[in-house]
């Protein structure tokens, strides 16, 4: 008895119709549909159906830019008021690129002009302006991009 006929019996024993789907075609090792088939079914059409496929990574995470080049600003000692963004409000102390989410190099000019700006005089040492305590922040640093190093 074949599948087919085992199956039409058993949902006519249960009242149920069931929906079959045709099976794929499989082809032989010892057929072929080509005529011209010399039997070592190296064709070109089944070697491409099987060949890889070029996709990109899904898993790949988007590739993340700090906001200064994302906005192509370059830092300047002169602009006190986006400088004191990085600094500590109550120790005055950079924060790091683990808090900021700057890129490195970013990171290296921000750190320069900071101390440039400390050392003209328009920006303290020891604590953030209170000038510039009610300006939007750029980022959270209670909650940092990374991990702490340390």
């Amino acid at each position: 008895m074949s599948l087919l006929n085992r199956i039409s019996s058993l949902s006519r024993v249960f009242g149920t119709s069931l929906q079959l789907k045709p099976l794929p075609r499989i082809i032989s090792l010892a057929s072929c549909s080509t005529s011209s088939c010399t039997g070592n079914h190296n064709h070109s059409e089944d070697s491409n159906n099987d060949a890889p496929v070029d996709i990109e990574n899904p898993f790949r995470k988007e590739k993340r830019l700090c906001i200064l080049c994302k906005m192509n600003i370059s830092p300047d000692y002169k602009n006190v008021k986006l400088l004191s963004q990085f600094v500590s409000m109550y120790t005055g102390k950079i924060y790091g690129r683990h808090i900021t989410g700057l890129c490195t190099k970013r990171q290296q000019q921000v750190e320069n002009e900071i101390i440039k700006a400390q050392n003209a005089g328009l920006m303290p040492y020891y604590l953030k302006d209170p000038a510039f305590m009610q300006d939007p922040q750029l980022f959270n640093p209670e909650n940092p991009f990374r991990n702490h190093p340390y």
